[in-house]
């Protein structure tokens, strides 16, 4: 009979174990002890933990930058108000705590382990070109576009990982004067 419990559930136990305790936490017996299951069920998926941690960072990935990206990239959206919307990710409620979580748990686990390194490193390169491309659209040189993209990621980051601090009035007030600063005109010295 095969087994109920699918490869995602797993990796979102996985996940969840990452968040809560960090990578050494995730061990297959405690998943297992969680999903009510025997470890066999484990190797009907995987072939071992690191296949388990590879489609963890895989499944950060697709979800934290491949479904936002493309979720932004209609040809026919205004730029502009495609910086206003990935400006406002931060700010989407219990979706984006959950996912500063996550992403927080996965860069702590980067600083020790080269293969999260590598799939933190992938990300961030895929995440900042797509802002580039945004502000490029919008007439910003190559360097600018790129710089700019850099310090809006920045700024995400910062405002995840720091999700309770300051009120709702006083975010909307550095999100809109971080829009207003990355869509300024460069000055020219």
């Amino acid at each position: 009979m095969p087994n109920p419990l699918t490869p995602e559930h797993w990796i979102e136990a996985a996940t969840q174990l990452l968040v809560d305790g960090g990578a050494e936490h995730v061990r297959v017996d405690v998943i297992a002890r969680q999903l009510g299951v025997t470890r066999g069920s484990f190797y009907w998926h995987f072939k071992d933990r690191d296949e388990l941690l590879q489609r963890m960072l895989q499944a950060w990935r697709e979800l934290a930058t491949v479904q936002v990206n493309q979720r932004f990239s209609d040809a026919s959206a205004d730029p502009r108000e495609l910086i206003h919307k990935l400006l406002s990710l931060p700010f989407r409620g219990r979706a984006a705590l959950r996912a500063a979580r996550v992403e927080l748990a996965i860069r702590d686990w980067a600083r020790r382990d080269p293969m999260a390194r590598h799939a933190v490193d992938e990300a961030d390169a895929m995440r900042v070109s797509y802002i580039a491309q945004c502000f490029s659209a919008l007439g910003f040189s190559i360097p600018d576009a790129r710089q700019r993209a850099q310090l809006l990621y920045a700024y995400e980051l910062g405002e995840s990982l720091m999700a309770h601090q300051g009120s709702a009035e006083l975010k909307a007030q550095r999100s809109a004067l971080m829009e207003r600063l990355l869509l300024s005109e460069p000055t020219v010295d």
